[in-house]
């Protein structure tokens, strides 16, 4: 990265939306930080988003508005966006999407200071994601299990409670092992001003917020600042992971919110669009968001990933939910029909996937008969819903017993297994427990995804 020339450039070539337009620049890097001077004196942060060989495309995060193009002023600091982190400086602190006290406190001072575009990770060094990581929450414990290590997103629909869910999540996360030291990273991007009250309100009077870094990017701010956003917040998760020697989960709420903000930036800059107007870039985008997290070899902590993100129309096959779901190791899948039903929270188990799952389970981290009784839940669902289907066509009173077995079944596992208190803090036993009650709703021919001695251990007949 160059250093600070020292030449302050007068007057833009134009303006257009966030965006500046520099010309006649020379010693200016790629995402240098830049400051911006409109004609009261006012400075604007703002970063190199392009260069050319002799014009620089600058965004700046508060905004273009009032900027005159002959009477403003660009310096380029010869440096990139860094973020000054500390563990003891950060831990129950509200920041702003930019990294500024929201809580009344100080910025933090002390610690180092990181690149928030962070360091790629060697892939050698990487350590394979294993060790469950409780939520409390059954249809996610029990069927979809969050490993260590992993990015496992949240597909959501509008309107859905998704909001509820990731700060039940917040609440309740935990390690098996409750002596190792954990923490919350939460990014809120381009939110309404009443989700963000419920999530400070929840996590204060739960006292949650003592292990919780929150960074806020309102809707109302400008869309450029929700591109930075996730990166302060990784930034923070990296220092407390790989410094600190913490687990560290990262959830970041709207995922589609940063998308729409990085399409209304390309569509700035005159680029050609990609599928449904985003830029061709997008994977690879949020791939330098999401392979952030991991474990790496030499370093006793961790950052764990649930980014969240709304699917336009409900439509997995968006290319925001699309991109996301190669990029990740599995998804969360909320439905729209359990929703109605009143069932919370809505996770629909048969499209949900946690590709690690079997990694991070079983005899030693759970217990032995969870990938079997998972297995065999997802199993009986499955036939329940064709079943229901078919009743749709024939009657209900036309199916034999065992078929009706079936549909009692799913009405059991949708009202008492996925359906919980929005308090309701489930342990993995608990949930593990209660699959077994459903699944001996079946008689134990019908159970050929577990073993004889795992119903015999743990099966519950009825009589």
């Amino acid at each position: 990265m160059p250093t600070q020339s020292g030449i302050e450039y007068i007057g833009l070539s134009r303006v257009q939306g966030p965006l500046v337009f520099v010309s006649g620049i020379r010693d200016v890097g790629f995402r240098e930080l830049a400051e911006v001077v409109d004609a009261s004196g006012r400075a604007r942060l703002g970063r190199v988003l392009a260069i050319s060989e002799d014009l620089a495309v600058v965004e700046v995060f508060e905004g273009t508005v009032g900027l005159s193009a002959s009477r403003s002023i660009v310096r380029f600091l010869g440096r990139s966006f860094e973020y000054t982190v500390s563990g003891d400086d950060v831990l129950g602190r509200v920041f702003d999407g930019l990294g500024r006290p929201l809580d009344g406190g100080p910025l933090p001072m002390t610690g180092t200071s990181r690149d928030i575009n962070g360091l790629p990770i060697n892939p050698v060094a990487r350590i394979y994601p294993r060790d469950f990581i409780q939520t409390g929450i059954s249809a996610i414990d029990g069927m979809n299990a969050l490993v260590r290590g992993q990015k496992l997103p949240i597909f959501s629909g509008s309107g859905l409670p998704h909001a509820r869910l990731a700060a039940q999540i917040v609440r309740q996360a935990r390690l098996p092992d409750g002596d190792e030291k954990f923490a919350v990273v939460f990014a809120a991007i381009g939110i309404k001003h009443e989700e963000a009250r419920f999530f400070q309100k929840d996590f204060e009077t739960t006292g949650s917020l003592k292990n919780v870094v929150m960074f806020l990017n309102l809707a109302d701010d400008p869309a450029i600042v929700r591109l930075i956003t996730p990166r302060i917040a990784l930034t923070v998760a990296e220092h407390l992971a790989f410094e600190e020697n913490m687990h560290v989960l990262v959830i970041m709420t709207d995922m589609t919110n940063y998308c729409e903000a990085l399409r209304e930036v390309a569509t700035s800059k005159g680029e050609v669009p990609s599928r449904k107007g985003y830029p061709g870039y997008l994977y690879s985008d949020l791939a330098s968001i999401f392979e952030r997290a991991g474990r790496i070899i030499g370093a006793r902590g961790s950052i764990t990933q649930i980014p969240i993100l709304i699917m336009p129309d409900d439509d997995i096959t968006h290319p925001i939910p699309d991109l996301t779901g190669y990029i990740t190791e599995g998804q969360i899948v909320l439905d729209r029909n359990l929703f109605q039903k009143g069932i919370y929270p809505p996770i629909n188990i048969l499209p949900s996937l946690s590709r690690l799952m079997s990694d991070g389970i079983g005899e030693g981290r759970t217990r032995e008969d969870h990938q079997n009784l998972s297995s065999q839940l997802y199993a009986l669902y499955a036939q329940s819903k064709r079943v229901e289907t078919l009743a749709k066509v024939i009657g209900e009173e036309d199916l034999s017993v065992h078929d009706k077995r079936f549909l009692k079944f799913s009405v059991e596992l949708e009202s008492r297994f996925i359906r919980q208190g929005h308090h309701e803090n489930r342990t993995i036993f608990e949930t593990l427990d209660l699959g077994w009650k459903l699944a001996t709703i079946f008689p134990e021919k019908d159970l050929i995804r577990v073993k004889p001695e795992q119903i015999r251990k743990y099966g519950i007949r009825k009589g």
